[in-house]
């Protein structure tokens, strides 16, 4: 594993490479107020094994990149589609496969779009529709908005506390395959440390922008893939099928039993699943 901090547009962008620079590259887009962590280093190690050059990077308030006061609203989503494109340029890669979870599958659609020549691939993982037909679709469960409220009674200098309520977190997003209770507390542990804002993650909250790509799901011509829980309790399968519909030449995988997670228990299959789309 290779730490660079990049400035990109007077923003620093903390990123980890694995493999050899020489191999196919693989983007990995994490999801709203979740850093690079929660990639597993396992599963980059493993993709990378698979002759991929992997890497991961911090969104801004998140990790090691910049950071801004909480409760602020300082870029839109668009501005992330080109902090992705500028980890690329970066990395001197003129074209990447881009793996996107949650919110980070809609920056991947947004990057199809505005980006068309970069993007080789695009693999959607417990993603959304990027658009007007997200409002009509199952929203999400209202257990995971009712444990996040508890964030305003955290005591953000006690580690302990923070550890345990990130790691919760990820237990209101599991599904019925048994919640990965000691992998989720280490994640958060190495999140903690590395932080340098923690509060500063809920301005993803906040995020706005990027009208000008809604409703255009039609115009992605990237081979896309589609991977969803059946049981994500975030964003429902529902919201997964309707991405498969927008992008008509998109394939779904789904993931029995899966919630708004990536379990170490479907990496066999999702890695194989890169693997064939990007080769």
């Amino acid at each position: 594993m290779n730490e660079q901090i990049l400035k990109i547009d007077n923003v620093k962008i903390c990123t980890e490479s694995f493999g050899n620079p020489e191999n196919p590259a693989v983007l990995l887009i994490m999801g709203a107020m979740s850093s690079l962590d929660w990639w597993d280093e396992d599963f980059c190690l493993h993709l990378a094994e698979q002759e991929r050059f992997v890497i991961r990077y911090d969104h801004r308030d998140l990790g090691r990149s910049t950071t801004y006061p909480p409760g602020t609203s300082n870029y839109t989503i668009t501005d992330m589609a080109d902090d992705a494109i500028g980890v690329l340029d970066a990395y001197s890669i003129e074209r990447a496969h881009i793996v996107g979870m949650s919110l980070g599958g809609m920056i991947g659609q947004i990057l199809a779009l505005r980006y068309p020549d970069r993007i080789d691939s695009l693999t959607l993982i417990a993603s959304s529709v990027f658009g007007t037909e997200a409002e009509k679709l199952p929203p999400m469960d209202q257990r995971i908005l009712d444990y996040h409220t508890k964030s305003t009674s955290i005591d953000w200098s006690n580690q302990e506390a923070i550890v345990h309520y990130l790691a919760g977190g990820w237990k209101t997003l599991s599904g019925t395959k048994p919640y990965e209770e000691e992998r989720m507390y280490k994640l958060a542990k190495r999140e903690v440390v590395r932080a340098k804002q923690l509060p500063s993650r809920f301005n993803h909250a906040l995020l706005q922008g990027g009208g000008q790509y809604y409703d255009r799901l039609s115009e992605i011509s990237t081979p896309t893939l589609i991977i969803h829980g059946t049981k994500d309790p975030a964003l429902p399968y529902e919201h997964g099928l309707a991405l498969a519909k927008a992008i008509a030449h998109a394939k779904l995988i789904a993931l029995e039993g899966t919630g708004h997670e990536v379990h170490s228990e479907d990496w066999d299959q999702i890695i194989e699943a890169i693997v064939v789309i990007s080769s």
